[in-house]
């Protein structure tokens, strides 16, 4: 982790491409109105998220208003030279989200979904699947994949299933599934590039 000089306050970074990043800074100074309005853009996508994984409108909705809680408290976290505002939040949802089914019963106990970090300094897969969620590219790009590793991508980032759990519903080494998902991801990568 590199040394940050104090001048260098990470949510005062601001994306031009990125609107919503200018309200993270007034977020993290306790301006209740600038999260008014970052739950206004944000909520139905965030929701959206919740509810693909947990299949459950009111546990939804709970885990939506422990999502807006963590922004509250953590908006000074945010980095806007790591990630869009839609991406940081996004994940958060994913995480809380993924917790609420584990907490449900046997899957309690796994191991979490690892984040993928591919370290060639390049746009990470998620932020472009993020970027072609408007469905036409990400379901092409989907479908452009062999059968089985569409399916692994699909349950373990749209269910939120572990890679745990998916190796053992497929009797598959844990190891073999995480290259699965790793090749895959690669692939969607290269293909919502072009």
């Amino acid at each position: 982790m590199g040394f940050r000089s104090p001048t260098q306050d990470p949510v005062a970074v601001s994306n031009p491409t990125d609107p919503l990043a200018e309200l993270m800074p007034r977020i993290a100074g306790g301006d209740r109105g600038a999260l008014r309005q970052l739950y206004d853009a944000t909520s139905s996508k965030l929701f959206a998220v919740c509810l693909r994984i947990l299949s459950n409108r009111d546990e939804s909705e709970d885990v939506l208003q422990e999502v807006y809680i963590t922004i509250w408290r953590r908006a000074d976290r945010f980095e806007a030279s790591r990630a869009s505002v839609m991406t940081w939040i996004s994940t958060i949802a994913r995480n809380r989200a993924i917790d609420r089914l584990r907490a449900r019963g046997p899957l309690a106990y796994a191991e979490p979904v690892e984040e993928l970090e591919i370290s060639d300094g390049s746009v990470g897969a998620d932020a472009l699947i993020e970027a072609a969620q408007s469905g036409e590219a990400l379901g092409k790009c989907l479908g452009e994949l062999d059968k089985r590793t569409e399916t692994v991508i699909r349950t373990a980032f749209f269910e939120g299933v572990t890679y745990e759990a998916l190796a053992q519903r497929m009797g598959t080494p844990l190891g073999t599934v995480k290259s699965w998902i790793r090749r895959g991801m690669l692939k969607l990568r290269e293909c919502l590039e072009r």
